[in-house]
């Protein structure tokens, strides 16, 4: 092994970076491969585009017999840019993202053949189900599945694949995937918003919710990441002692791009430009050999599918680079890990941002309204949110190297939290026209001005307000978007609709108007969610026992956390929003345990062969050249030699210890393994993982990094932590 380590690193050392062509303007080339709007008024008839746009504006129903037009289109479309199949690309509960691919192609008798695509094959399809988790919804054998067309998100084009996005629904209707719920989930919140404008717009026809993630990740030689075992089986390394230099100069960050990694973005970019991404922003990362890039910001539905297909392109963009992408949270301990923040907001047909106050004390009122009532779903759903983010990656990431800790709080800066204190002391009942008017003028009025200055972040927060939008900053680098999204924009769906209620009810039976309800109503919102505000440093004890004091939930494990999804309360919340049913809310909840619990089956497995196949051996072998050493000094000393053979014995000593606990603790992992995995029920058997497997981990790896330190760097099986985050 040390011999791959050392040929990995020549290898890496003499790359060059890839030269990149970028002829055309961004903007020409943007969406070129996308069956965009543009597009389908150049190939559709006028009857076929209205449908489409009906189904995107309106979510009406697109009739099978126009389905036919619309395909013909798409599929003459898709062969004039080259593509020879088709499939449908949909988000199964793997977290990864799948397709099937179909060819243009049918014989037509006489040793003849044509393209074909007929309205039956976008509309939907029937891949086979039986591999895909499905949380017990259906037995393997029966488990049928369909794709159905999703006009909202673009088809396009791939390579030359045609690919239509899709929604994956089980033969008996349950969602099987990411996109389902979370189109549910933001017609709810559409419904609850709009509802609500009203109060401020009558104009107001449609509510959209916004995403805008910011992708962080670490680019690693090939060479290298496939010289160790752990990085290809677990997409982590799972020991490594930390070198000397790691981020504590602050030297990486937003520096200048080292060469091979600029000429991966700029190949990358150019991919997404094609493929309609809007990626904007890069730069590196705190962590050495650690980046982000984030786009402009996009409705939800087509961020969340963005995002899927970015991930995918990153990884094939990586291969022609000699790069291999890391997407985990925590791929090396002792730096940053990688988070997705997730930048959220509504906005409004008419060009509202709706968490964007304006112009008017009216505006600002609406502004207040959303933003009050976020606030409000979050403090009443903190643990639902925290079970949105909840994976065995991202729990080594919680809490550590300025990531937010695993206590969900909200951010909203000293000078809107001193607006909401004087809200707080808005009159019950009906306001005086003097209070109304110093509301308006001294406080509603001045929200734009006090935001100018309100440009601070706290990095520590896990859900942050940053001037028109929130941030939801504890989501994991190598998540799907749309469970985060799901959550956030149903609990904000339900918190509206009781808002609605709750004002209404004092306008109908207290006879209050508009402006007096709505201040009533958010007033007590205020007064009930002051537990979640947070402005202070999320790291420490400080904060936690702050945190118990206000009842805040602190799941720092995810089985802990995702008990949360199968509460009566969230299982009714989603119920009575059509986001899923019972049987949807428990089958996932299955499905994220049984992930999380093969996860660490699976480091697990990986750790303790690492450990005896390549550290013990390595060990052994420098142990015996001590010890040959020794014997030659004996020989030529005598009885004399131990003063001078005295360090050598010293380290022989050393190296037998740490061999001797790492064998043992090898052993107790396997057989914790095999007693957790006797276990039938999987909250216990995860549980079972998380306490009594997982920890043994840290055990057999203190001992392998000590053991780092003493084995001649000659001999040293795995390529280091310096090697791997240095090596430009």
């Amino acid at each position: 092994m040390s011999t791959l380590r050392f040929h990995a690193i020549k290898e890496t050392l003499n790359r060059k970076p890839l030269h990149i062509e970028e002829n055309e303007r961004r903007s020409a080339i943007f969406g070129s491969n996308v069956f965009n709007e543009a597009t389908m008024r150049q190939y559709l008839t006028k009857v076929a585009y209205k449908s489409v746009m009906d189904a995107i504006q309106n979510g009406t129903k697109i009739e099978r017999v126009v389905a036919d037009h619309i395909s013909t289109g798409m599929k003459e479309w898709a062969i004039s840019k080259g593509a020879t199949h088709y499939t449908h690309w949909f988000q199964p509960l793997t977290g990864a993202t799948a397709e099937k691919h179909d060819a243009f192609f049918e014989t037509i008798g006489d040793g003849l053949a044509i393209e074909k695509f007929g309205g039956d094959q976008l509309v939907q399809q029937e891949p086979d189900a039986s591999s895909f988790p499905n949380g017990g919804i259906r037995n393997t054998f029966e488990a049928r599945g369909y794709t159905a067309w999703d006009p909202t998100s673009p088809a396009f084009i791939y390579g030359t694949t045609l690919c239509i996005p899709t929604v994956f629904v089980a033969y008996t209707g349950e969602a099987l995937d990411y996109k389902t719920p979370l189109l549910r989930a933001l017609q709810a919140v559409d419904n609850a918003a709009v509802a609500v404008c009203k109060y401020f717009d009558k104009n107001v026809k449609k509510v959209n919710a916004s995403l805008g993630w910011e992708q962080e990740y670490f680019l690693i030689d090939s060479a290298l990441a496939a010289s160790r075992p752990d990085i290809v089986l677990t997409g982590r390394t799972m020991l490594g002692h930390s070198p000397a230099k790691g981020q504590q100069l602050d030297d990486h960050y937003f520096g200048s791009i080292p060469s091979r990694a600029l000429a991966y973005m700029r190949d990358l970019e150019t991919e997404c430009m094609l493929l309609g991404i809007p990626v904007k922003t890069r730069h590196n990362e705190v962590a050495p050999n650690q980046f982000e890039l984030a786009p402009i910001y996009d409705e939800a539905n087509l961020a969340v599918d963005h995002n899927s297909l970015l991930m995918d392109v990153m990884d094939k963009v990586a291969d022609r680079h000699n790069f291999k992408v890391l997407f985990h949270e925590k791929p090396f301990a002792g730096v940053n890990g990688s988070g997705k923040h997730n930048n959220w907001s509504l906005s409004t047909d008419t060009g509202v941002n709706l968490l964007g106050p304006g112009k008017t004390p009216m505006s600002n009122l609406q502004f207040l309204t959303f933003f009050i009532n976020t606030i409000k779903a979050v403090n009443d759903n903190e643990e639902l949110l925290r079970a949105a983010i909840a994976s065995a990656s991202n729990d080594h990431r919680l809490g550590a190297n300025e990531a937010p800790p695993a206590i969900i709080s909200v951010f909203i800066g000293s000078q809107l939290t001193s607006v909401l204190n004087e809200l707080e002391n808005v009159t019950t009942g009906k306001l005086s026209p003097e209070e109304k008017t110093d509301l308006k003028l001294n406080v509603v009025g001045k929200i734009p001005d006090v935001l100018l200055d309100n440009t601070d972040r706290n990095r520590t927060s896990p859900f942050a307000f940053t001037g028109n939008k929130f941030e939801f900053r504890a989501v994991g680098s190598k998540a799907n978007c749309a469970s985060a999204m799901t959550v956030l924009n149903a609990i904000v769906a339900k918190q509206l609709i009781d808002f609605k209620a709750e004002v209404d009810m004092l306008i109908e039976k207290k006879d209050m108007k508009k402006d007096d309800a709505v201040f009533n109503v958010l007033r007590e919102y205020i007064k009930k969610s002051k537990n979640i505000l947070f402005e202070g440093n999320g790291y420490g004890d400080a904060w936690h026992k702050e945190a118990k004091k206000r009842g805040l939930s602190n799941n720092k494990t995810t089985p802990e956390a995702l008990k949360a999804k199968v509460s009566k309360k969230a299982i009714s919340l989603f119920e009575d929003l059509g986001v899923m049913n019972k049987i949807e809310s428990e089958a996932r909840y299955e499905i994220e345990m049984e992930e999380y619990v093969l996860r660490i089956q699976i480091e697990g497995r990986v750790l303790g062969d690492i450990a005896r196949n390549h550290i013990v051996p390595t060990a052994v072998k420098y142990q015996n050249v001590l010890i040959e050493n020794v014997k030659g000094l004996k020989e030529i000393y005598g009885t004399g030699f131990k003063k001078h053979a005295k360090e050598q014995m010293v380290l022989i000593e050393e190296i037998s210890e740490h061999i001797e606990s790492i064998n043992s603790n090898v052993t107790k992992l396997i057989n914790a393994r095999k007693t957790a995995n006797t276990i039938s029920d999987i909250e216990k058997k995860a549980l079972d993982y998380c306490h009594k497997v997982k920890p043994i981990f840290d055990d057999i790896r203190y001992h392998c990094d000590k053991l780092e330190l003493l084995v001649d760097d000659e001999l040293w099986p795995l390529t280091k932590y310096r090697e791997l985050l240095f090596t430009k």
